[in-house]
C-alpha cells in the first residue's frame, strides 16, 4: 500500500490515440502552455493560423486564466506527463473532461469535474474558461479533420516513454 503518493494524478489511464480529438488536443495544448514561452509560441500558432486574431486572443487568455487556476488554486499540483508522451495521465484526463462537459453544457458534470481540480470557489470560473478553450479547440479540430491531422502517435506498444 502506497499512502500519500504525491504523483497519484499522473498515474496513465489511457494513450492519446484512444482518446477523442478534442480531448487529446486539450491535452496537447495544455501540457505545451505549461512548459513555459518557448511551447505557448507553437498554441499562439495554431489558435491564430486557424481561429484568426481575435478569436484566438479570447481563447488563449482563457487557456491563461486555466492555468492560473489551476496553478494558484489548485486542490493538489496538476501531474501532467512530458509534451511528447503518449500517455494521458488521470489529472490530464480528468482536465480533458472538463473541458468536454463545459462545451457540451453539461454544467453540473463540469462543476463537479472542476471542483476536482480547484478549491470550489473557483470552480464556477474554471468552468467558464474552459467553455471558451474548448469552443475554440473544437473548431481547431474540426479544421485539421478536414484539412490535416494535429499529431499522428502511431498505436500504443507495450512501453512508454516518458
Amino acid at each position: 500500500m502506497n499512502n500519500g503518493n504525491p504523483h497519484r494524478g499522473g498515474s496513465p489511464v489511457g494513450y492519446l490515440n484512444e482518446f477523442s480529438d478534442l480531448e487529446a488536443s486539450t491535452v496537447i495544448y495544455f501540457r505545451l502552455w505549461c512548459d513555459g514561452p518557448d511551447s505557448q509560441s507553437k498554441v499562439y500558432r495554431d489558435f491564430f493560423n486557424v481561429l484568426g486574431t481575435e478569436i484566438a486572443k479570447e481563447s488563449l487568455k482563457s487557456l491563461e486564466k486555466i492555468y492560473q487556476l489551476i496553478s494558484d488554486h489548485g486542490r493538489r499540483p496538476l501531474m501532467r506527463h512530458d509534451s511528447e508522451c503518449k500517455c494521458v495521465g488521470a489529472d490530464e484526463s480528468c482536465f480533458a473532461n472538463l473541458v468536454v462537459s463545459a462545451i457540451k453544457g453539461e454544467n453540473d458534470d463540469a462543476m463537479l469535474i472542476a471542483t476536482l481540480l480547484v478549491a470550489p470557489t473557483f470552480a464556477p470560473d474554471l468552468v467558464t474558461y474552459s467553455v471558451e478553450f474548448g469552443s475554440a479547440l473544437q473548431k481547431i479540430c474540426n479544421y485539421t479533420e478536414n484539412t490535416q491531422s494535429l499529431y499522428n502517435f502511431p498505436e500504443p506498444e507495450n512501453s512508454t516513454i516518458h
